[in-house]
């Protein structure tokens, strides 16, 4: 290409900001972009969207001791059907229509983008499609814009940025895991732990014990929000009350959730609208209540269970440089893996390690180089999580007293090539590492060891297109 990498993600930007996607640099305003369009300039109607269609393969071996000798382990697998170690997928397609629709007034903006792709959102249920957005923001009052509809959440920044042009392939184990929710079965026969010995062993059988979408970092309600600058800072601000539901439109309890958001950001000066340069210091909080039934009686008897999230954390971009380092914590309702909607290690007949009141940590330093005057990117990642940090243990039987707290290590290496302003290939490399101190080495005897101890690498491989 005869075009330095600059210009290219510049002139990108350009038609990003139309169509209602960000280029991936992380001192973005994620809170303004995606919830506001831009003054007296947005279309009525911009239909746009994007494709990611991909290749991925998983080295891991297959659990050498019992429970599972011989079988693998959803980790191994490839999402979201969790049916083979290696696949071809679309895992997104998604098309949206965003601009100004109300003639009389250019302050009212709405947002709405349906997803068609094989992911989480549509695999649970086999649907064609579902909704991710809707929304409509009125940016009448001054210093409080007000968005009300199904949207991103404000939260962590690996969460609320455009994914279409995240530059990884997978999210990091702490983001999966801990904030991407899992939202529990209706009943306790419908949440009891599905793994079993055998699991794995029947060739296409589906690992995924969750009847339900993924929340997809999005919930139902209202959120006032935004941005002012003093000098050469801007910040921002978002308070929002939801359903703590998901991607569902209605509500499936009396609780509500909050959430609230700051960041403070210092501009360089250089880059133009949405591809801009600066650092970037936010924290973000989430507080909700979840009902968790594991009882097997028919009977719908279900118990409240607190999820807290929150998270703090930094970015920087001036080219040709790119970095971001993110802390996370949670507590309740902590994710121990799709064959387990029950939110327990251990399954409801052997109490103990217990996700549904357990605490989590985690966190993820990246960094990306463009090489100037090509159209490379390079990326570099590593996360760790910790899971079930508060010393549960199972009470009685051959593994009472041991912690099951886990410790997930993950090192992504990563490349990108940009063909155009709309179109990349990501090739992506991660080691993993998964271990539970608290157990010995694999061997023979009850251990978690024993079920993680063939987890390995995986290559990734994508295309993106952006319309």
């Amino acid at each position: 290409m005869k075009r330095s990498f600059k210009k290219l993600v510049l002139s990108a930007a350009a038609a990003a900001a139309l169509g209602g996607i960000a280029m991936p640099a992380y001192a973005i305003n994620w809170i303004k972009l995606q919830g506001t369009e831009p003054a007296d300039s947005a279309p009525r109607a911009k239909v746009w969207g994007f494709i990611q269609a991909q290749y991925q393969i998983d080295s891991s071996d297959a659990c050498k001791y019992p429970p599972c000798t011989g079988q693998v382990i959803p980790p191994d697998m490839i999402g979201p059907n969790l049916t083979s170690q290696s696949a071809f997928n679309v895992n997104r397609a998604r098309i949206g229509v965003r601009g100004e629709g109300f003639p009389l007034d250019s302050s009212i903006n709405y947002f709405i983008l349906a997803e068609f792709g094989n992911n989480a959102i549509t695999q649970p249920g086999n649907a064609f499609a579902k909704i991710s957005d809707a929304s409509i923001t009125v940016n009448r009052i001054p210093g409080a814009r007000i968005r009300v509809g199904l949207f991103k959440t404000p939260g962590a920044e690996e969460a609320l940025q455009g994914i279409p042009l995240f530059p990884y392939i997978n999210f990091t184990e702490v983001t999966n895991q801990l904030l991407l929710e899992r939202l529990p079965n209706p009943n306790g026969a419908d949440n009891q732990n599905l793994f079993a010995p055998a699991h794995g062993a029947v060739p296409g059988e589906n690992m995924n014990g969750f009847k339900n979408s993924v929340a997809a970092f999005r919930d139902t309600g209202i959120q006032v929000f935004d941005w002012f600058r003093t000098g050469s800072w801007e910040h921002t601000y978002a308070l929002m009350v939801g359903n703590g539901n998901g991607l569902n439109f209605s509500d499936n309890d009396n609780h509500k959730d909050t959430y609230a958001y700051w960041s403070s950001e210092k501009l360089f000066g250089a880059g133009k609208g949405p591809f801009r340069e600066g650092v970037k210091f936010f924290v973000w909080g989430q507080w909700g209540k979840r009902e968790l039934d594991t009882t097997a009686d028919g009977v719908y008897n279900p118990k409240t269970h607190d999820r807290r999230r929150s998270g703090l954390g930094v970015s920087y971009q001036k080219m040709p440089f790119r970095f971001t380092a993110e802390y996370m914590k949670g507590k309740g309702m902590i994710f121990l893996g799709p064959d387990k909607p029950s939110f327990d290690q251990n399954g409801t007949s052997a109490p103990g390690a217990d996700g549904a009141d357990a605490k989590a940590h985690g966190w993820y330093v990246e960094g990306g180089y463009y090489i100037p005057g090509t159209n490379w990117e390079l990326d570099l990642r590593y996360d760790q999580y910790n899971r079930l940090t508060n010393g549960s243990a199972a009470p009685v039987g051959p593994v009472a007293g041991r912690s099951f707290e886990s410790e997930w290590k993950t090192t992504t290496v990563g490349v990108n090539y940009h063909f155009n302003k709309t179109t990349r290939a990501t090739l992506d490399y991660a080691t993993r590492d998964v271990k539970t101190p608290g157990f010995p080495s694999p061997g023979p005897g009850p251990n978690p060891n024993n079920l993680m101890s063939g987890v390995g690498n995986r290559v990734s491989v994508q295309l993106t297109h952006i319309f």
